[in-house]
């Protein structure tokens, strides 16, 4: 029997408060099928995978529809346990004094910081702690949120993403913000994720935050998608100039790819 679809979505109707962002939007991602969607500002990226992490939800129409793992309305506990996510609305709501430990593991209650009505076990603090190990941020475990760089934010929330070791993460613009050494640390730990196994859904307008092993690329702008293919065919200087209204140049190096003024 074969998996459902990490992602299927067709003919959607979406908005954001009174904004039309999709009209008719259908897009399919296989489970294993690493994914980065790519557009400029506005284009439609961060309300896509809002849709996959159940934060909006399309029009009800018969002929439409968004199925997340082959389910319509999947149940949201569920979800969030098969599904990771780091984005910059997520770093930028957390609670300030919360420690970095907490950050980890507000990922098994679903808060924005721990609080004192929920019930924190010893099993899941040593969980919390297993994934700082892992991600080797552990002397982050007792350092207050706010006291914290954006890049130690950005791995802290990566570790909340990673306590259900789900099989799929969401990464909304994941090293926007980061300077050159934060960048390449986060970077590096994706890559490691993606060679154990990870399915990974990457929104960006920076393309050298994509690693090597994510192949897939789709173009979206104007909330539709108007390319869809290997990096190879759509990493080009006539793709990439037309997708954001500038002559632009594309290189590679090491499987990065870059653009630059043409």
């Amino acid at each position: 029997m074969q998996n459902p679809k990490l992602l299927d979505i067709h003919n959607a109707t979406v908005y954001r408060e009174t904004k039309k962002v999709f009209d008719g939007f259908s897009l399919s991602v296989e489970q294993g099928q690493s994914t980065a969607i790519i557009g400029p500002n506005g284009a439609g990226k961060s309300t896509l995978l809002k849709l996959l992490s159940r934060e909006l939800y399309p029009v009800v129409r018969d002929d439409s529809h968004v199925r997340i793992l082959g389910q319509d309305r999947p149940i949201l506990w569920e979800l969030r346990e098969k599904i990771g996510l780091v984005s910059a609305d997520l770093q930028q709501g957390f609670v300030p004094e919360v420690s970095g430990l907490g950050v980890v593991v507000s990922g098994l209650h679903n808060s924005i910081g721990l609080f004192h009505y929920q019930d924190v076990t010893e099993l899941q603090l040593a969980r919390g702690r297993e994934v700082l190990e892992e991600l080797g941020i552990e002397g982050l475990a007792n350092r207050r949120y706010r006291q914290m760089s954006t890049g130690q934010q950005r791995r802290c929330l990566l570790g909340r993403a990673l306590i259900h070791n789900p099989d799929h993460l969401i990464l909304d613009e994941p090293t926007s913000g980061l300077d050159l050494n934060a960048t390449y640390h986060y970077l590096h730990t994706v890559r490691q994720l993606l060679q154990q196994g990870k399915t990974i859904l990457l929104a960006t307008h920076h393309i050298h935050e994509i690693p090597p092993e994510i192949q897939r690329v789709v173009f979206i702008d104007g909330g539709k998608v108007v390319a869809d293919g290997p990096k190879e065919e759509l990493f080009t200087d006539e793709w990439m100039s037309q997708l954001f209204q500038i002559p632009l140049k594309v290189t590679i190096s090491n499987g990065f790819y870059q653009v630059l003024p043409a």
